[in-house]
Parts: C-alpha cells; sequence; structure tokens
C-alpha cells in the first residue's frame, strides 16, 4: 500500500497518500466520475472509492486499504478463488450501476459512445493493477478515470483479457500464470461468476482489442494523452498480436466449457 505522505506514478496519472485520502489530478471527466462514485455509494456498492471532495486542482478520494495485484500476481488472484471473486464484484457492480443515469452535461475521458438507454457506465480499466487484495480479499478496484458509456458484457471481456490472462505466453509468464489447461479453467471460472458465456466473451475481446487500437491510433496521432504515449510504445502492434493469438487459442479455450 502507498505509505501515508507518498506519491505513485502511474502510467496514466500520479496520486499522492495523505492520510486515509488520495488525491488526484481533477480532469474534465472528474465530475462525471464522481457522479458515479457517489451512486455506487448511495446504493451500498462498497468496494470502490468514495468521494470526499476537491482539494485545489486534486480530487478527493478515500483510500481503499490493500495492495494491488503487481507483476507477479499475489497467491488470491492467482487462484480459482481469486478470478471467481472478481467475476462476482464485477456482477456486483453491473447491478449497481445498472440504474444510474448520467449527467447530461457528462464528459468522459477518452469517450467513444453516448451514453443511450441498455448501456452501462463501465469502469474501462479492469486490470490487475487496479484491483486491490487484503490477503485473499478483493477490496475493490480503484482509477475510474477511464470510466465511460459502453456494454456490460465489454466490461468482463476486458477483465477477461488481462486477469485470467487471455494473452500469449509471455504474459502469462509475467504473472505467474501459463498454460492452456489453466487459463481455460480461469475462463470458466471467472464466465461462472459472472453469469456468461465464454464464447460470449471471447466475441467481445475481440471486438474491444479492435476498438481499442483504433483508439489509440486515432487518439495518439492526434496528441491525446495518454493515447500518444500507448502509440509510441507499440501498444497498437501489441493488441494486434494479441488479437491474432486469441483467435489461434479459440477451440482450446472453449474445450470442455458448453461454450
Amino acid at each position: 500500500m502507498i505509505a501515508d505522505g507518498a506519491t505513485d506514478k502511474g502510467s496514466v496519472t500520479t496520486v499522492r497518500r495523505i492520510g486515509e485520502t488520495i488525491r488526484r489530478p481533477v480532469g474534465e471527466w472528474t465530475s462525471a466520475v464522481h457522479a458515479l462514485l457517489t451512486h455506487l455509494e448511495r446504493v451500498g456498492f462498497t468496494r470502490a472509492p468514495r468521494v470526499l471532495g476537491t482539494d485545489g486542482t486534486d480530487e478527493v478520494l478515500s483510500l481503499v486499504h490493500g495492495e494491488p495485484a503487481f507483476s507477479p500476481w499475489p497467491s488470491a488472484l492467482r487462484s480459482t478463488l481469486g478470478i471467481s471473486e472478481l467475476g462476482c464484484w464485477l456482477s456486483e457492480y453491473h447491478d449497481a450501476v445498472r440504474d444510474f443515469q448520467p449527467p447530461a452535461d457528462a464528459r468522459w475521458q477518452g469517450q467513444e459512445d453516448a451514453w443511450s438507454p441498455g448501456m452501462i457506465i463501465r469502469h474501462g480499466d479492469l486490470g490487475p493493477w487496479n484491483s486491490i487484495w487484503n490477503s485473499d480479499h478483493l477490496a475493490g478496484f480503484i482509477d475510474w478515470d477511464f470510466a465511460a458509456p459502453g456494454h456490460a458484457l465489454d466490461d468482463l471481456a476486458q477483465l477477461a483479457w488481462y486477469a485470467v490472462p487471455l494473452r500469449p505466453v509471455e504474459q502469462q509468464r509475467r504473472a505467474s500464470i501459463a498454460g492452456e489447461h489453466t487459463l481455460r479453467i480461469r475462463l470458466d471460472a471467472l464466465c461462472a461468476a459472472y453469469g456468461a458465456r465464454p464464447a460470449d466473451v471471447l466475441d467481445a475481446l475481440e471486438a474491444v482489442q479492435s476498438r481499442e487500437a483504433k483508439r489509440i491510433e486515432r487518439l495518439g496521432r492526434q496528441g491525446h494523452e495518454p493515447w500518444a504515449t500507448f502509440l509510441a510504445r507499440g501498444d497498437v502492434s501489441e493488441m494486434v498480436a494479441e488479437r491474432s493469438w486469441l483467435r489461434s487459442q479459440r477451440t482450446v479455450l472453449l474445450s470442455g466449457s458448453g461454450c
């Protein structure tokens, strides 16, 4: 956990801890994200930061206690129970957010689609690095800056991409997760906990990867951060390779799942 008074720089922003709060720079999307987090608190969804206000150019959020799941992953996330807990968390989040209607003037970072009935507000950055764990318990997810309108299945697909992980062998090894059998078991466990068909998740993930590669190309070439950084470091070619890997592994990943 980040120490009191310390700062932590991620790939997108820098945060600072002061006591039981986290401070991070305000963006044009902050008021919309605050409306979302306030809704979650109001309906009793506890495994997300609470909005405590603003302080100058910073937003102030409650501290979520625990440790983020950086590589190599903690044993809790490497377990079947851990991946199942992620699926349960996402199902509970989607239930909590389903009746949230964004403010009419809401602006979301990197927004691609306007909100319409039938959509939800996705977390938008469901990687293990944003999951916080207390021993074997998932405390919640942080870093909601990429929240934006979208479809629920796309959130699940993104979570499967990064947390199963549905990625080539090198990425599996970094997470200390490897092997077709292990990936299949973890995908099945995640989908069962959420209540979705693995085949539908794989279809959604292909679409998510394609759209994200195009977004990085478009916004990166326009000089918008963090997409300009993503473009410069080669994320587009990496996503193309990962989509190709996913297609090559589809039959194996769905073997015995009942689709």
